[in-house]
C-alpha cells in the first residue's frame, strides 16, 4: 500500500492506492479463455506428437499421447521422397507476391470509392460487394478459360493474378479511408501535390491499420488455397504446399 500526502497553500489531500483483487467476471473470463485455448491447442499438440510416432504406437489401444520412441525418420524420409523445400518456397512466393498486389490494387480501388465522386460510384461499389456472395466454384470455369487464353496456365502468375483483387479487401480499406479528413487531402492539393502523391504519401500511411488487416487475411487465404493452384499448377515443380500434401 502506498500513501501519498500533498500539501498546498490552501488545501491538504491524501491519496491511497492499493492493488484491486480480480473480480468474479475477470476470473471467469480468464478461465474461459484458458479453456478455449486448450480446445484449440490440444488437437495441434496431438498432431505434432503423432508425427513422431511409428506404426506400433499408432496401432496401440488405447492411444498414447507421447510416442514410445521419437521416430524422427518420419520427417527425414518424407523430405527425401518429396521436394517439400520447393513446395514451401512456391507457397511463400505466391503468398507474398499475391498479398503485395492485393494491397496495391485494393487500396487504389478503395481510395477511388472513398475520396472521389463520379457517376455510378454507389452502384459500382454495390456490385463489388455483391461479388463477396459469389463462391469460387461458380466462376471457376470462366476464370480458368480467361487464364488459359492468356497463356498463364501452369505458371506462377496464373495462381497470383486472378486472386489479386478481392472485394473484401476493397470494402475494409474503403471504410477506413472514409475516416481520413477530406480537408487533409485538399490542403495537399493546394500545396501542389498530385493525386498519386496524395495516395502514396498521405492516404496509405494513415490507412496502415486497415492494410494490416487485409494483409493478414490475404496471407491466410493464399497460403491455404488449394482448389485454384490445383487447377493451374499442372507440373509438380509448381505445386504449393496444400497441393503437394493432398
Amino acid at each position: 500500500m502506498k500513501k501519498t500526502v500533498m500539501k498546498g497553500s490552501t488545501y491538504n489531500w491524501t491519496s491511497i492506492s492499493k492493488k484491486r483483487p480480480p473480480s468474479t467476471g475477470e476470473v471467469l473470463r480468464t478461465a474461459s479463455l484458458l479453456a478455449l485455448s486448450f480446445v484449440v491447442l490440444a488437437p495441434v499438440s496431438w498432431f505434432v506428437l503423432s508425427s513422431f510416432k511409428d506404426l506400433t504406437d499408432f496401432s496401440s489401444r488405447p492411444p498414447m499421447l507421447f510416442p514410445t520412441r521419437w521416430a524422427t525418420e518420419n520427417y527425414s524420409e518424407a523430405f527425401a521422397m518429396y521436394d517439400y523445400t520447393r513446395y514451401f518456397l512456391n507457397s511463400l512466393f505466391v503468398t507474398v507476391v499475391a498479398t503485395l498486389l492485393t494491397l496495391v490494387i485494393n487500396s487504389m480501388a478503395a481510395f477511388a470509392f472513398a475520396k472521389y465522386n463520379f457517376r455510378g460510384k454507389d452502384g459500382l461499389f454495390i456490385l463489388t460487394l455483391a461479388m463477396i456472395m459469389i463462391p469460387l466454384q461458380v466462376i471457376l470455369i470462366p476464370m480458368y478459360l480467361v487464364v488459359s487464353s492468356l497463356g498463364l496456365v501452369n505458371t506462377y502468375w496464373g495462381m497470383i493474378i486472378p486472386a489479386a483483387a478481392t472485394p473484401t479487401g476493397v470494402f475494409v480499406i474503403r471504410q477506413y479511408m472514409l475516416t481520413i479528413p477530406d480537408e487533409l487531402l485538399e490542403s495537399a492539393r493546394m500545396d501542389g501535390a498530385g493525386e498519386f502523391r496524395i495516395y502514396a504519401r498521405i492516404v496509405m500511411p494513415l490507412a496502415r491499420p486497415a492494410l494490416a488487416v487485409v494483409a493478414i487475411f490475404s496471407i491466410l487465404w493464399r497460403w491455404n488455397d488449394f482448389l485454384w493452384p490445383l487447377l493451374i499448377a499442372q507440373e509438380e515443380r509448381l505445386y504449393t504446399l496444400p497441393v503437394a500434401l493432398a
